[in-house]
């Protein structure tokens, strides 16, 4: 599975297949823990993010894991966003440090 990541003016395609998604079960539990207690997002605090905002949190991650060219952590982030969201198509990274602003196109 392909989706294009945009932010500034940066385009990047990022391949996930199921196999990423497997590997990463355990780390997306971890993930979904860590948020599950609530999440700044910008200069709001979101008590019970859902499934969009989550992934929201996880596209700055991934932003900053392309950036560093950490490529591992790049399709891990990757590979959470589509297992929540499967039929993703394209991912608009907010930088304005907004992460409630980042669009997610199924």
């Amino acid at each position: 599975m392909e989706f294009e990541v945009f932010f500034e003016e940066e385009h990047f395609a990022v391949e996930v297949d199921e196999q990423d998604i497997a590997d990463g079960q355990a780390f997306f539990a971890q993930m979904d823990s860590d948020m599950d207690g609530g999440w700044r997002m910008g200069p709001e605090f979101v008590h019970e993010p859902d499934i969009t905002q989550r992934c929201q949190i996880v596209a700055e991650r991934l932003m900053l894991a392309i950036e560093a060219r950490k490529e591992n952590l790049s399709r891990a982030m990757a590979a959470y966003i589509v297992w929540r969201i499967p039929s993703i198509r394209e991912l608009h990274i907010d930088t304005s440090g907004e992460p409630l602003l980042t669009e997610i196109i199924a």
